[in-house]
């Protein structure tokens, strides 16, 4: 490739590599082997969440190498760091999940301070796990600087007695094993085949929900997402990402160009399609927020109601994220969406072309048996339905992806949990009737702290057999794996005062999702009588420390939980300084 001649005038990384008075930065990459020609080329920070907490994140580092390939042959000069990650399969089910959705803060605010203090000129970030994904975009869209993002891949399927498994299956085996219908030599035989290469979770949890999003939203490249972590070809994804991003330096496209209110809508629309995690109706506004963009909960379920559901992938539906890539993956998706006049075709993609240039490239057709045809579709609503009412004024979401319409309606007696262990330890003694509603309070983003995932009580439960004969609500979340008529997001949350703080054992609770509604059968005097006799928040064992931090900052879950004012606070962009 021919080299490009480079102005940094205009860069970041100008503050650190030009003029006399930069000789003693330069001697520091001199120490790294850098060359004088490598010095005064464009400065991209390859960003990875490697770590050796999980096998999400343990081909990153891997990777970052092809990105760093590519930048150079491009006449670019890559700066490998890390960050953190808090992987949810470990943390689930213990207090380690009340670190998960502030990790996503904390990878967005060191990638953030990563850049600025380097001054670097561009990004391209590289996440495996749940909340690192949105937490590296997010820190591209603040930055506001040149990005490519890339998925690190999915895990390859289990297979156990003739079937592909997941991680899901393991959770919810231990259902099986507390109600005796499976024995703990058959649950350890399961455990060590369900997760057998490196790679993010396989069904359409969060991760593979997040990545999908990355190439909707236009941040990564066409079907970038796809490929399983093991596989050759995401060393080819990640050369062209690093010089992709040096494409977007010379045409100065940055990633408010790409993050649009138009390009959240249609990431949304393919989350709705493929019956994708219910948490990226906290991510999506949390991205929005970064680009100063108005785009809340009831946004993102308002499409959410209007678009139909026809990717049959795992917790509802048959399929794994290796089988949606072999028939052709979010590309495929897309051009479904816009045979149904669902997606804004104008809108920019890190290839420098519009989302409706690259459909056009698409020669694959849905397959009819993971991608069905848009008009033809698994149900003619989206597989993520957003609820309001009087037990939630802020909104709550529910995931009904592979559930049969009359089971989208359940009345029934409250049972009330101050938090997620009680609930666990009730659901494993079988404490509990067909028939209820289980309410699960006081782990919301503040009162958690930390917005807790649910997926151990849920997976009991679809273990025990009774995922559709009892309902489950919280202002915490659900993992993407969460089967079952779970809502979470329930808002406000127990510690900000919202009715669930109000709700007695005995109370009829319906909720609606065939309607979007989530009501309690009590009085307006009654809910402000209990109001006024309220106690005040649960108090909790966190009064210092990162997590301590994050309840004071963090903001209501309707507008993705998030900790600072976002882009309508600015008073600069990082690009521009």
């Amino acid at each position: 490739m021919l080299k490009r001649p480079t102005d940094k005038s205009r860069l970041p990384s100008r503050y650190t590599t030009e003029g006399p008075a930069r000789a003693p930065h330069r001697s520091y990459y001199y120490a790294m082997g850098i060359s004088e020609e490598e010095i005064h080329q464009p400065f991209v920070g390859v960003a990875t969440c490697w770590n050796e907490a999980a096998p999400c994140n343990i081909a990153l580092n891997r990777q970052a190498q092809a990105v760093k390939m590519g930048v150079k042959e491009s006449h670019g000069t890559p700066r490998e760091f890390t960050t953190i990650t808090v992987t949810d399969g470990i943390a689930m089910g213990h207090e380690g999940m009340r670190s998960s959705l502030a990790s996503r803060e904390a990878i967005a605010d060191t990638v953030e301070l990563t850049m600025r203090g380097h001054c670097y000129d561009a990004l391209v970030g590289l996440a495996g796990c749940d909340k690192s994904l949105p937490g590296m975009m997010m820190a591209m869209v603040r930055l506001n600087t040149p990005s490519v993002f890339i998925y690190g891949g999915s895990i390859l399927p289990g297979r156990h007695e003739g079937r592909d498994v997941t991680v899901q299956d393991v959770f919810e085996a231990v259902g099986q094993n507390q109600a005796g219908n499976m024995s703990d030599a058959a649950l350890i035989a399961l455990e060590k085949v369900a997760c057998p290469s490196a790679g993010a979770c396989g069904g359409q949890f969060t991760a593979n929900t997040m990545a999908c999003v990355s190439e909707a939203i236009g941040l990564a490249l066409p079907n970038s997402s796809g490929a399983p972590a093991p596989y050759e070809s995401r060393d080819q994804y990640c050369e062209a990402s690093g010089r992709a991003v040096m494409e977007l330096i010379e045409k100065n496209i940055r990633a408010r160009d790409i993050v649009t209110r138009q390009a959240l809508e249609n990431a949304a629309r393919v989350v709705a399609c493929s019956g994708g995690s219910t948490n990226a109706g906290l991510h999506l506004p949390a991205i929005a927020h970064e680009a100063g963009i108005d785009f809340d909960l009831f946004d993102v379920t308002d499409i959410f109601r209007d678009t139909p559901y026809f990717v049959d992938l795992k917790p509802g539906g048959k399929y794994v994220a290796k089988d949606l890539y072999e028939v052709g993956g979010v590309p495929v998706i897309m051009k479904e969406l816009r045979r149904a006049g669902l997606i804004h075709e104008d809108c920019m993609t890190v290839t420098g072309r519009s989302i409706g240039e690259e459909i056009d490239l698409v020669e694959r057709e849905a397959d009819g048996r993971v991608i069905y045809p848009v008009d033809a579709p698994i149900t003619a609503t989206g597989g993520v339905v957003g609820l309001k009412g009087n037990l939630a004024p802020e909104g709550a979401i529910v995931k009904v992806a592979g559930m049969a319409e009359e089971h989208q309606v359940f009345t029934g007696p409250a049972r009330v949990f101050e938090c997620e262990e009680d609930a666990f330890a009730a659901v494993k003694a079988r404490d509990y009737n067909e028939g209820e509603v289980i309410v699960i309070r006081n782990e919301g983003p503040a009162g958690g702290p930390g917005m807790r995932e649910m997926l151990a009580t849920t997976a009991a439960l679809s273990g025990q057999g009774m995922g559709k004969k009892v309902a489950l609500i919280t202002d915490g979340r659900f993992s993407g794996a969460t089967r079952g008529f779970c809502v979470g997001h329930v808002g406000p949350e127990a510690a900000h005062g919202g009715p669930i703080a109000l709700i007695e054992t005995g109370d009829t609770i319906t909720i609606d999702a065939v309607n979007g509604r989530l009501s309690v059968d009590l009085s307006d005097e009654e809910l402000t009588a209990r109001k006024a006799a309220w106690p005040g928040p649960k108090d909790t064992i966190y009064g210092s420390g990162a997590l301590w931090k994050y309840a004071q900052l963090v903001g209501s879950t309707r507008k993705g939980a998030v900790t600072h004012p976002g882009a309508d606070g600015e008073k600069h962009v990082y690009m521009d300084l």
